[in-house]
């Protein structure tokens, strides 16, 4: 679900130039559409679109340092990074590997709500959620314990996949998302009791202490490179036996990348040691897809904790 974002540069014939640019990326031809985005650029030197598709074409011609000349430039041009040009610069190799802009995210899930469930499921073969809901009753099965939960949270809640998947285990959902349209989305459910805009962090951080007996996200820790402070904020917020549930992308190496689909990949190691940092008990941390990409299985995990 790549970010197609556009902001108009406040000039007619800029955005013009653009518009002509990236028709000719679209057809294949690279070195025209470099041409008229760097023309558009002479006319509105702040134009954030023209220089963040300009990196994406350099970098696609394997220019390397003009692509990261571009993205400093979109970077520059727009400080809150809409467009996600610091995310292309992690993958250049020209930053270290930080937390993706608060304002890309909210854009990239703003603008695929309306489709966002049917391209997960009909392209994607999305199963998160399943996979969460088959772990989770195996764990509570395998402990003796029963699987039902009175109150559970939904971290990364989208559209309300995961909620659905638990909705005859769990008596109360609040949602957290940091997408408004996607909160849009999921109030129409009528699934939750409660929905919040608000990043995984900050909406845990806002819970009362051992007030949730579950929570669960669903392909929402990808959009995170440091896990300790959401795994440490969901340890607070749930009560004694209650269970942490979620999926990750992962990769053989160690520690955390950026994967091509511009989503964090974390190594197993890394989550094992993430976990029993938070003094969580980790339960599960098994291979397991969430979903596909380019018709292939991404490489995941599902990763099922519990607060002893």
């Amino acid at each position: 679900m790549p970010l197609r974002l556009f902001q108009s540069s406040g000039d007619l014939m800029a955005d013009r130039r653009f518009e002509f640019a990236r028709d000719l990326q679209l057809k294949g031809d690279l070195p025209a559409a470099a041409n008229l985005l760097e023309q558009a650029i002479e006319l509105a030197p702040n134009f954030t679109s023209a220089w963040f598709t300009l990196g994406e074409i350099r970098e696609q011609l394997k220019e390397r340092d003009k692509a990261i000349a571009a993205f400093r430039e979109a970077r520059r041009s727009d400080a809150s990074d809409q467009h996600g040009a610091s995310l292309h610069l992690m993958r250049l190799g020209d930053e270290q590997i930080s937390e993706m802009p608060k304002a890309y995210v909210q854009a990239l899930f703003d603008q695929y709500a309306p489709r966002f469930e049917h391209a997960l499921i009909n392209d994607l073969g999305y199963r998160a959620p399943s996979l969460i809901f088959k772990a989770v009753l195996a764990a509570r099965v395998a402990a003796k314990k029963p699987a039902f939960f009175k109150r559970a949270i939904d971290l990364g809640c989208g559209t309300g996949l995961a909620a659905s998947a638990f909705a005859k285990q769990v008596d109360q959902f609040i949602g957290i998302d940091l997408s408004p349209a996607m909160i849009k989305e999921a109030r129409a459910t009528g699934l939750y009791a409660g929905l919040e805009v608000a990043d995984m962090i900050d909406g845990l951080r806002n819970k009362a202490d051992a007030s949730a007996n579950l929570i669960v996200a669903a392909d929402a820790m990808v959009y995170l490179s440091d896990l300790t402070q959401v795994l440490s904020e969901a340890k607070r917020v749930l009560a004694p036996n209650g269970t942490l549930a979620f999926t990750l992308e992962t990769h053989d190496g160690k520690g955390v990348i950026l994967g091509e689909g511009l989503r964090y990949a974390h190594s197993t190691e890394y989550v094992r040691e993430a976990i029993a940092k938070a003094g969580l008990k980790l339960l599960t941390c098994d291979p397991a897809s969430p979903r596909n990409e380019n018709n292939e299985p991404v490489r995941g995990l599902v990763v099922i904790a519990e607060k002893t």
